[in-house]
């Protein structure tokens, strides 16, 4: 039995899919106010709990021999941290074969505006710490989360993006990811290891608008507001709501710096898990291309 948190986000209800399409038994931690009803009809059982009440978290772990924790949230110290730190604790006391845990890549640079990022590298550090047979990955941005940006320049041609347009990064197939995230609890190679995960090219943020031009056949309107608009956005709003000035480190954090995983890394990947990585172009393709 596999344990799946965040099963109706992007990526958890993929790695419910997948392990349903492969006849394998998956509880699926759920809210009430979600969308679980995909879930429930392909077979998976359904757990509607709350990640932040540490009882529910005892009596989702029952019986479960492995746990892919792929949640996150608004609430960086309840839900990205404490959260995950019951998981391992009640997969220590239920003796969970494997635990894999999705980080974030950069997670160990220290970014000290985003309460995610260190809340991720704390629960990294300790799951190692830990007992447990586990795999941490690191992925690079969702392929997923473009899907809205492309469907708006479909409509209308515009291509929005803040800060520099030459940054870098290797956007993931969030299909391919739920595959890894479900391999590293059978694959000795991955056992007790940190991947990083990303796409197979490196690619600047320029080159977006590029490959969303190919897509639908029109020429991009690029809006590109500087980092410093955001930020002076920011500060005025943190005059009037502190927590949320808070909130929107991570989302800074992610535009100022670049997240691409080196060729070593992505062959490592490739090797590893035995898998051809699906470029960003061919997964929007199958997304919302023509």
């Amino acid at each position: 039995m596999y344990l799946v948190t965040g099963a109706t986000g992007s990526l958890g209800r993929r790695i419910v899919r997948q392990l349903r399409e492969d006849e394998q038994s998956v509880r699926a931690f759920v809210r009430l106010s979600s969308n679980f009803s995909e879930l429930e009809d392909r077979g998976a059982e359904i757990f509607i709990g709350d990640l932040k009440l540490e009882k529910d978290i005892v009596k989702a772990c029952r019986g479960v021999k492995y746990i892919i924790s792929s949640h996150g949230g608004n609430d960086a110290q309840a839900v990205d941290y404490r959260a995950n730190i019951d998981l391992i604790d009640q997969a220590i006391a239920n003796n969970v074969e494997h635990f894999v845990f999705i980080s974030v890549l950069g997670a160990d640079r220290g970014y000290q505006d985003s309460a995610t990022f260190k809340a991720k590298r704390e629960v990294e550090k300790y799951l190692m710490a830990s007992s447990l047979n586990y795999t941490i990955l690191r992925p690079s941005g969702f392929a997923n989360n473009l899907i809205p940006l492309a469907e708006r320049f479909k409509d209308t041609g515009i291509y929005f993006s803040i800060g520099d347009q030459q940054n870098r990064s290797s956007i993931v197939s969030t299909d391919d990811l739920a595959k890894i995230a479900i391999a590293s609890t059978q694959i000795e190679a991955a056992k007790n290891q940190v991947f990083a995960v990303g796409g197979p090219d490196i690619i600047k943020r320029e080159d977006i608008a590029r490959i969303f031009a190919r897509l639908f056949n029109r020429e991009p309107i690029v809006i590109n507001p500087p980092l410093q608009l955001f930020d002076g956005l920011r500060i005025g709003i943190g005059l009037f709501n502190p927590q949320l000035n808070k909130s929107l480190g991570t989302l800074r954090t992610l535009l100022a710096h670049e997240f691409f995983c080196t060729r070593d890394e992505i062959a490592r990947l490739e090797s590893t898990f035995n898998l051809k990585l699906e470029s960003l172009e061919s997964f929007l393709r199958r997304y919302v291309g023509h």
